[in-house]
């Protein structure tokens, strides 16, 4: 093998092939103790023990070894709000208290370029510092917003979503579009940007209450045209907002049914929170391969309910998790991940370490209908990876002193873990958080 940029990465290596059905479901991801990553021109080439891996890499080969960390694949978060990055940690009450005292009044800014630009260095300082190297996000609706996002995606090579937010009701006038504008805006957009370097591109009406009928049928226009593309919203977060949507939508049978009804629904359908659904709409879901996403942290912020996973994937659906920032109050999948773990515990929904590791990385890669190119570290994947440090504070190493198996590591990680955990982020094969930056 010549490859020129070739570069080798040593360590303990997990990566996972399916969902675990349990503690004991060893078959559904590889655990190698003394590991390697050989990765080239952005890709995984080779995964497997050390040894075995180094005979067949190049020669001279530059070699980071990264022991005792463990190293896996990058974090996914499939709902977060790029210009909510100066809106999280404000107090607030509850929903659409909290979008028009903060959240609108920090979007307007998004019509300067250049303010776009400066919160999308620290958006995506912060993800990368986090461990997340594929997000799926909220852009203002401003077109510049987009650019602005996408251009700093771009920079970094990230595999990134994105899309300007539809909104032509129930927001300041500076925020608002139309139904047609946004239709003629978002289709240049997705024109300009999807399949571009790796980005792609998701049709976004911010929700019901802030679109009228002629902009969710221009939404599902867009995504009828553009089957390829993802489609993200918010779905039953709060009482007063599933009381407020049926007041706009009487003749609709139930808050899904609104989007439903704009052909919204599918496989590539993201839709964020998903708290108090109905039976029909349920069925609906699972029968349109709909994602509903789980985002603890603001869910408990912002007083919204309790995710019941177990119950939305006993019927079917897909679900997947992800910070919510500003609203969710963190940028780390792995506080997300501890504060997911509370929620369902709750509920009597207990949730094994294993799972969640699969949830955050492979589990959102497959609910975005991309476990073939991120999620995993199988070779043929893009090299998206991060190493993590399980005694990265005091706390953590002297509770690690006890640990004896990779399940109460991943614990460990994900109950005292943050971004101090995250050792190395490499972004298509680049390091970009440490010395590598």
């Amino acid at each position: 093998m010549a490859i020129s940029d070739a570069h080798l990465l040593r360590g303990r290596i997990l990566s996972f092939r399916r969902r675990p059905d349990g503690p004991d479901d060893t078959k559904a991801f590889r655990y190698i103790e003394d590991g390697a990553v050989l990765m080239a021109s952005g890709s995984i080439i080779a995964l497997g023990s050390f040894n075995e891996v180094l005979a067949d890499a190049p020669e001279s080969v530059p070699v980071t070894d990264h022991r005792p960390h463990l190293i896996t694949a990058g974090f996914i978060d499939p709902h977060i709000h790029f210009p909510q990055a100066q809106v999280i940690a404000s107090w607030a009450d509850q929903l659409l208290d909290w979008l028009n005292d903060y959240t609108f009044p920090a979007e307007i800014r998004f019509a300067d370029k250049a303010h776009g630009e400066r919160i999308a260095k620290g958006f995506f300082d912060a993800l990368i510092g986090h461990g997340t190297t594929t997000a799926v996000a909220y852009c203002s609706s401003h077109p510049n917003s987009v650019d602005a996002y996408f251009e700093e995606a771009g920079r970094r090579g990230m595999r990134m979503i994105g899309g300007k937010t539809m909104m032509d009701r129930g927001a300041p006038e500076a925020l608002c579009d139309t139904a047609q504008s946004s239709y003629d805006e978002s289709k240049a957009l997705l024109e300009k940007w999807r399949g571009r370097g790796r980005a792609l591109y998701a049709i976004t009406p911010r929700f019901a209450i802030t679109s009228t009928p002629a902009q969710l049928e221009a939404a599902g226009a867009l995504l009828s045209e553009h089957p390829d593309c993802h489609l993200q919203t918010h779905l039953s977060e709060n009482p007063n907002e599933i009381a407020y949507t049926k007041e706009l939508y009487p003749d609709a049978p139930d808050y899904l049914g609104v989007y439903e009804s704009y052909g919204l629904l599918g496989p590539k359908s993201l839709f964020g929170h998903c708290i108090h659904l109905e039976p029909r709409e349920k069925t609906r879901m699972a029968e349109t391969g709909s994602v509903a996403v789980f985002c603890p942290t603001s869910n408990l912020f912002l007083g919204s309910g309790l995710f019941d996973k177990a119950g939305l994937e006993g019927q079917g659906i897909r679900t997947a998790i992800a910070t919510d920032v500003g609203g969710g109050t963190n940028y780390s999948l792995l506080r997300t991940l501890d504060e997911g773990f509370k929620i369902l515990q709750l509920q009597r929904q207990r949730l094994h370490p294993l799972e969640t590791f699969y949830w955050a990385t492979l589990g959102n890669a497959e609910a975005l209908s991309l476990s073939d190119k991120i999620g995993n570290l199988e070779p043929g994947s893009e090299a998206d990876v991060i190493v993590l440090n399980a005694r990265a504070t005091q706390a953590m190493a002297l509770r690690m002193e006890t640990v004896e198996t990779l399940a109460e590591e991943l614990f460990v990680l994900q109950t005292l873990g943050d971004d101090r955990a995250v050792a190395e982020t490499y972004v298509a094969g680049n390091a970009q958080k440490g010395s590598g930056r």
